[in-house]
């Protein structure tokens, strides 16, 4: 479960994230950008107290950025912690651990990779779920 602190600055909105970024996420990261105003220019989403993520959460965590984006927002998301690092690198297919993902996730085209690939392995694995349940 995750929770976060919301705070806004200016123009800046600052999420402080702790607990986990998986499935339950999205409701919570939604009612972050239905409070933004007019004022607001970028949004910095501080992952520093996030330790574990796992494909449903970078899914949720990708479509608040693009949201954010469609907005107007510049987005900037910091702390990556090892686990959810080693989550995008094994999701966009890097070997070995320290793949530097926390970096290559402010470029656009590794955040577009990422979502594609996340969407396949999720819908490839409730496939096999539903499938494997009637067995």
């Amino acid at each position: 479960m995750i929770n976060l602190d919301v705070q806004h600055c200016g123009s800046s909105i600052l999420i402080s994230a702790t607990g986990e970024l998986d499935k339950g996420a999205d409701e919570v990261l939604q009612r972050v950008l239905d409070r933004v105003t007019m004022h607001e220019r970028e949004l910095l989403v501080d992952l520093h107290a996030v330790e574990a993520m796992d494909i449903d959460g970078l899914l949720h965590l990708l479509s608040l950025h693009r949201r954010a984006e469609g907005m107007r927002l510049r987005v900037l998301v910091t702390g990556w912690q090892p686990q959810p690092q080693q989550c995008m690198a094994t999701v966009a297919g890097i070997p070995g651990p320290r793949a530097a993902t926390g970096e290559r996730y402010a470029l656009a085209g590794f955040r577009r990779l990422l979502e594609e690939k996340a969407q396949r392995a999720r819908d490839h694995s409730d496939f096999a779920d539903g499938w494997l349940s009637h067995v």
